[in-house]
């Protein structure tokens, strides 16, 4: 019996440090467009390696070449980030100037971090729960909606931050994780929910409650409006909003938020024309029953969500972020306690809707109990 799946990818990954060791020792590997050309013929011999391991048994799901070429990446984007924090050297240093020097910034080592460790986890979870014949739909949405979310704020923020004039052949080198995660979440979409089966009345007695007779529900939705608000307050700020309030609030709580590296502020346009929909949405999903749209989108949200405030936070606090933009000292306690509170909402909304989902659900016709659950 041979290994599991998810532990060969996983040795499989680290030979990831092979390939930077190897570009870091020779020069002819560091020019600008070499180095786009090592990176895509990479991917492509990462593919075809994985491709001929599995091709006496090969997945039915095609995202398995995904996660199992992602977990690769995911060993470099752990050791970029490794290296800048001074924890790792002799791998990346040829990449720091010929490659894409806009990885030093706080934010995308904070990106990189969460990469290295969240998302690889995750691919390893979900190559388990392939090879066990289990589903794994929610915990790939999840992962779709933060790859989505780290890659739609990193794009943006190099060309439009102070980067913008220092981007190398290799920025293409994240296309396909800009847009590799679109059509997952589409593919994990369109795939049957894993719910568990509830009688048709059992789901028409908690949709009959009223809203004061669901305190989480009622506590949700007040969360929901803070969050809201938080949004288009925080949008407002980036956008030099000449109110004494905005003014007060990026110069003495959070001057991140004005960090000319880019991210920031696009995160926060983000959140405000985006984000601020879906949590009004969310709002009406609690409200109203049957909303069935809430099992899913609260989880992609929350995995957007989760990602991007991990990197927001890391980096305003970050040593590699200048001083005069970081979170002052005086003012962690309200400020971390803002941001997290930002993370919770999210989080808890999408394991109340996926943990008690029968408020969201239709009921099945009389006798027949509603549940979708499939294998995908």
């Amino acid at each position: 019996m041979g290994l599991p799946r998810e532990i060969c990818i996983f040795l499989f990954s680290l030979s990831a440090l092979a390939v930077l060791y190897a570009m870091n020792t020779v020069p002819a590997f560091q020019e600008p467009f070499v180095i786009l050309e090592i990176g895509v013929g990479v991917l492509v011999a990462v593919f075809l390696l994985v491709f001929l391991a599995v091709r006496h048994d090969p997945p039915k799901d095609p995202l398995f070449y995904v996660f199992a070429e992602f977990s690769f990446t995911c060993i470099i984007d752990l050791t970029s980030a490794l290296e800048y924090d001074g924890f790792a050297s002799g791998f990346m240093e040829f990449y720091r100037t010929t490659g894409e020097p806009y990885l030093g910034t706080a934010y995308a080592i904070m990106m990189c971090y969460w990469d290295g460790i969240m998302h690889f986890f995750l691919y390893l979870l979900m190559v388990r729960r392939m090879s066990q014949k289990k589903p794994y739909r929610t915990v790939g949405i999840f992962w779709a909606g933060s790859l989505f979310a780290n890659m739609v704020i990193f794009v943006p923020g190099i060309v439009l931050g102070k980067y913008g004039s220092e981007i190398r052949p290799a920025f293409w080198l994240n296309m396909p994780f800009l847009l590799v995660p679109i059509w997952g979440a589409v593919a994990l979409f369109r795939r049957r929910r894993e719910l568990p089966a509830v009688s048709p009345g059992k789901i028409e007695r908690v949709q009959k409650r009223n809203l004061l007779l669901r305190p989480l529900d009622f506590l949700l939705i007040i969360c929901l409006l803070g969050a809201i608000g938080f949004s288009i307050f925080r949008g407002f700020v980036v956008l030099d909003c000449p109110l004494e309030t905005c003014l007060t609030y990026i110069n003495k709580y959070e001057p991140y938020l004005k960090d000319p590296v880019g991210y920031p502020k696009v995160m926060m346009l983000l959140f405000m024309f985006y984000a601020t929909p879906l949590l009004a949405l969310f709002t009406y999903g609690l409200w109203t029953p049957g909303c069935t749209w809430m099992l899913d989108w609260t989880v992609y949200f929350a995995g957007a969500m989760a990602q991007c405030q991990w990197s927001h936070v890391g980096a305003s606090l970050h040593s590699r972020t200048p001083l005069p933009y970081r979170i002052p000292q005086e003012m962690w306690k309200p400020v971390l306690g803002l941001n997290l509170a930002y993370l919770a909402v999210p989080l808890i909304l999408a394991l109340r809707c996926t943990r008690n989902p029968a408020f969201f659900m239709r009921a099945a016709p009389e006798g027949q109990a509603n549940h979708e659950k499939k294998y995908n």
